[in-house]
């Protein structure tokens, strides 16, 4: 059986003149359909050097279904490759944040979007087709402040496949334990939804290397409920970069691993405030 992301595959990784002029013409097409003058959902991109991941994700969210109005926007943040070259070709809507930094440019893409519910998109990420409604499905409701869900990698070459999926099962029963009574720790910016007007009132902190997610989904936790979507339907398939900067998956299994025994304690804990450790902090 054929899987959802299997065409994105085909060109996630590669230049985009290695691909057919007809899909780049295709997603292009979509794309520019798709942009709504007064959306109801703003889908935000965050790009540094994604040269080679654009067309996948894009493509992917333009083959996204969605019941109301749309607007797809990216924020190219910094980058010395030749992402804004693709996102023209691509004929996206973009934005220039020349502060380096995922909360320098998931601000960004809030400070510029339009719709009432706001999704987080990593360019390294391919989503599948009901990825965008499902999100909606809850964020519509008007105790929910914002969503989040699971995500799986994309395998490296030469590597187990179902040790990868023993890797992702493991840690998945992680964060739904987790999630219970510190759901802000399970949020990861790729898939990450909110309501826009909240998001606005708090704004992304620019003062940290990592976090800005957590730390904004833990800043909503007075406005309304964090909710954890498990299903199928919202699971996002990213690269591998953070696996491959620990080295192997056994690396990274283990650092992972000795990290969640350290802090087991605490998952069984709510949490209101967290200290930032020095490491994570951007220093000007």
């Amino acid at each position: 059986m054929t899987k959802w992301y299997t065409k994105y595959l085909e060109v996630f990784e590669k230049p985009i003149d290695s691909v057919s002029e007809q899909t780049v013409n295709g997603v292009r097409k979509t794309l520019m359909a798709l942009q709504s003058k007064e959306p109801v959902v703003s889908v935000v991109l965050i790009a540094h050097n994604e040269e080679t991941h654009l067309l996948a994700c894009l493509w992917s969210l333009c083959d996204n279904t969605c019941p109301v109005p749309m607007e797809i926007l990216t924020v190219n943040n910094n980058s010395t490759d030749k992402t804004t070259e693709v996102l023209d070709r691509l004929g996206a809507t973009w934005f220039d944040e020349k502060l380096k930094g995922p909360g320098h440019a998931r601000q960004c893409g809030l400070n510029h979007a339009k719709g009432k519910y706001h999704i987080c998109i990593d360019a390294d990420t391919m989503y599948p087709p009901h990825y965008i409604e499902t999100h909606l499905k809850e964020l519509i409701k008007p105790e929910v402040a914002c969503t989040f869900a699971l995500w799986s990698f994309v395998p490296r070459k030469g590597e187990s496949v179902w040790a990868l999926r023993v890797y992702e099962s493991l840690r998945d029963l992680h964060l739904r334990i987790q999630a219970v009574k510190r759901p802000e720790l399970c949020v990861r910016g790729m898939v990450f939804g909110f309501k826009t007007e909240y998001g606005r009132q708090i704004g992304f902190r620019t003062d940290i290397i990592r976090g800005e997610d957590g730390s904004l989904a833990l800043a909503m936790k007075p406005m309304g409920r964090l909710v954890f979507i498990t299903s199928r339907k919202a699971r996002a398939l990213t690269s591998n970069s953070t696996l491959n900067a620990d080295g192997s998956l056994l690396k990274s299994f283990t650092k992972r691993l000795i990290k969640a025994c350290r802090g087991l304690g605490g998952i069984f804990t709510k949490k209101e405030k967290y200290e930032d450790q020095d490491s994570n902090i951007i220093k000007r």
